[in-house]
């Protein structure tokens, strides 16, 4: 369902959008309040007024009339003197509905707010003359309206401090529990804190994520734990049964076989402990990643593979070094199992879309992968389809991705132009690795 434009998705966002819509709201409301009662009954007091005055100049004699004219600042005017008038809401509607109620319902009422104002009103029912009333700006159009404007942007802006500092509040503990479940993903282990000043319904949240955590990583010691004893009992009759057929004294095929299989169960072993132990707990270093690529390809070269090393000058990154060699050895040992002689190893920085980071590229030339294989190899256990053979554990792109992801990376899988596979390892330089 796709989200619309004005109503954010954030918890944070969406509170205080409300509580500035409830704020607006209100104010609307008072300030249409103010000028249908408050205003509006000053603007009767004053047609009310003018009414009054204009009914004693219309009863006083005739001969006294000029003298309440210039008293009160009445004028006569003809007909075709009086300007059309104008429309000010909702005060042309009082002066009118006023003068009507009390001078006759055939009162006629024009009205001008330029200078100088002035209200016009013709009532036949008292005598047959235009007189001009003087007309005084209304409160709200004078200074005391650059003063309500202020008091109304005052109160707005306070109300909108106290709903930004009342929606944090409210949002603050999910934020943190939200970065401690991706801290907790990442490997690390976190405890999130229950105070006083804790929400009752936050800290049962809390002590129910601290719960699921110490389950886990209890879980994952125990695992760790039986998976360490299995290695060291199976460790023990393996080495017996190498050293026996070496004191054999028999260089016949079978032997030789059974020596290869007894160091792949080895491998296998390594290759299990491995990926339990995820290196999650080894410090970070700064590092020289071409100093240890060179140090992992070294021991092969000396084997007698033929590996092809380019590398870039590049900065020193903070890594664990331990586990970035072992990602490059599993790697090579991938490529070199699958993709024969042709192998080659390639390290650069490349610009990406937001910041820089470091591409390392493991390259062979095998018999390359299915495409439909190529988002579940990184599955523990799979070893990808029949041309890449069915030797090693399925253990060994997990444990690459896995450490990758450590240290804030990815990896990805190609299918090469002209055959082969591609792994590409992207580690961050910018941002410190988790």
């Amino acid at each position: 369902m796709k989200t619309s434009l004005l109503y954010p998705q954030s918890f944070f966002a969406r509170t205080l959008w409300m509580v500035l819509l409830a704020v607006l709201f209100s104010k609307a409301l008072t300030l249409i309040y103010l000028m249908l009662n408050e205003d509006v009954l000053v603007d009767h007091q004053y047609s009310h007024g003018a009414a009054l005055t204009l009914r004693a100049y219309w009863a006083a004699p005739v001969l006294e009339r000029p003298g309440i004219a210039k008293a009160a600042g009445l004028q006569l005017v003809q007909e075709h003197e009086v300007p059309e008038g104008e429309k000010h809401w909702p005060y042309s509607d009082i002066f009118s509905e006023q003068m009507q109620a009390e001078l006759g319902a055939d009162t006629r009422v024009r009205i001008s707010a330029q200078t100088p104002p002035s209200l016009w009103v013709n009532a036949p029912s008292l005598g047959p003359d235009w007189i001009r009333v003087p007309l005084y700006p209304h409160p709200l159009r004078g200074q005391r309206v650059w003063n309500l404007v202020a008091w109304f942007l005052g109160i707005g802006l306070l109300s909108t401090a106290a709903a930004w500092i009342f929606v944090s509040q409210l949002s603050a503990p999910l934020k943190r529990l939200v970065i401690a479940a991706r801290q907790f993903g990442q490997g690390r282990s976190v405890r999130l804190p229950v105070d006083v000043d804790t929400a009752s319904e936050m800290a049962e949240v809390y002590r129910a994520f601290n719960q699921m955590t110490d389950d886990i990583e209890q879980a994952g010691r125990e695992r760790e734990l039986m998976l360490a004893g299995v290695s060291h009992d199976l460790r023990t009759p393996l080495t017996r049964l190498r050293l026996s057929l070496e004191l054999l004294d028999s260089d016949n095929e079978l032997t030789c076989d059974m020596v290869r299989d007894i160091e792949d169960m080895n491998a296998i072993l390594d290759q299990f402990l491995a990926f339990i132990r995820d290196g999650s707990d080894e410090p970070m270093e700064e590092c020289d990643l071409n100093e240890l690529i060179s140090a992992v390809v070294t021991p092969y070269s000396q084997q007698g593979h033929d590996i092809r090393v380019c590398l870039e000058s590049m900065p020193t990154l903070l890594l664990r070094r331990v586990s970035i060699k072992r990602m490059l050895a599993n790697l090579l040992e991938n490529a070199l199992r699958y993709g024969g002689q042709g192998v080659e190893i390639a390290a650069s920085v490349v610009q990406g879309e937001h910041a820089q980071h470091v591409a390392i590229s493991v390259l062979d030339r095998g018999a390359g992968l299915d495409p439909e294989d190529l988002p579940r190899i990184f599955n523990p256990f799979i070893r990808g389809d029949e041309a890449r053979g069915g030797q090693g554990t399925g253990l060994g792109l997990a444990i690459v991705q896995r450490i990758a992801k450590q240290h804030g990376g990815s990896v990805e899988l190609h299918n090469r132009a002209g055959g082969g596979l591609e792994a590409t390892v992207c580690l961050p330089i910018t941002a410190h690795a988790i």
